[in-house]
């Protein structure tokens, strides 16, 4: 962790600290970036599995959670249904998966009678910060919504604009990633790129700005931008890019990370409370900015 991505970290601590409901807590990485948030002022926690095996991991992985309250949870569904049940009654303000599959916990999350479901679309936004240009992006969806309809696409940029705004941006630039600039009835990602562009103007998705259709190169390069002679309020400053799919969205976070120095943290929004789901291959620090950028929230 570099001297600067710490202090972006500590400009996200909350006043008060945020209690995170982990399911299936016997994730030797999640523990691992609970304990380090929990040492940063960020959170309380409530480890929900069985307590042995938790104990066991922390032990094994020389971890001290005699901080955290630990519930007892016979079996991976009993400790899903425990942790959203907390975020529920209002226990907890962050449900984190532990040691289960997105699909089981995000099943206990959608239960109509007993989870966590929001009136909108659940999506997933992703943010990304680079010591090197100083630059934080907000990137939807990369995750959860496979190839958003028109109406989706408005979800997902009220859900980022949101959480942006949460995150101190006060009028995010909502960047609608097309391959090129220009309307194109044949190229389906322009023309709701335009529709999108439209609604904003008439003030049916507010409190952003959105431009396009836009490419990639255009929404975050201004010498790009001078280079090919287009001007347009977001030209180089885009805030939210807001993918055409998930392939192209995944595509480009994991070269981002992999092939550059860009640090990575995610949320999933649209429920009663933030949702923070890494994958297996995700690192601690990733982990660790992930519940950063949920106790903004």
């Amino acid at each position: 962790m570099t001297p600067e991505f710490e202090q972006k970290l500590l400009s996200m601590r909350p006043q008060t600290p945020r209690t995170v409901a982990l399911a299936c807590a016997t994730d030797a990485n999640a523990l691992h970036s609970l304990v380090a948030a929990h040492n940063m002022g960020f959170v309380n926690v409530i480890l929900c599995g069985d307590t042995g095996e938790i104990k066991s991991v922390a032990e094994k992985n020389n971890l001290d959670v005699s901080a955290f309250q630990i519930t007892q949870c016979d079996d991976e569904l009993s400790a899903a249904n425990t942790a959203v049940s907390l975020v529920r009654n209002g226990d907890a303000h962050i449900l984190m998966k532990g040691q289960i599959h997105t699909a089981d916990i995000l099943r206990a999350v959608l239960n109509r009678e007993t989870g966590i479901r929001g009136s909108g679309i659940l999506s997933h936004i992703a943010v990304v910060y680079s010591p090197t240009f100083n630059r934080t992006l907000f990137m939807t969806d990369i995750a959860m919504v496979m190839y958003p309809t028109l109406e989706q696409k408005v979800g997902l940029i009220k859900n980022a604009v949101s959480f942006a705004r949460h995150m101190g941006v006060k009028n995010p630039r909502v960047a609608p990633l097309c391959a090129v600039e220009t309307l194109n009835p044949a190229m389906p990602a322009t023309v709701d790129a335009a529709a999108l562009h439209e609604m904003n103007i008439r003030g049916e998705i507010a409190d952003c700005v959105i431009s396009g259709p836009i490419a990639m190169d255009i929404a975050v390069s201004k010498t790009a931008a001078q280079a090919k002679g287009i001007t347009t309020p977001i030209s180089g400053d885009a805030d939210i890019l807001l993918f055409p799919n998930i392939e192209s969205g995944n595509i480009t976070i994991k070269a981002m990370v992999n092939l550059g120095d860009w640090m990575f943290g995610g949320v999933i929004l649209g429920a009663s409370a933030p949702i923070v789901i890494n994958s297996r291959s995700d690192s601690e620090v990733s982990k660790l900015f992930s519940i950063c950028c949920a106790c903004t929230m």
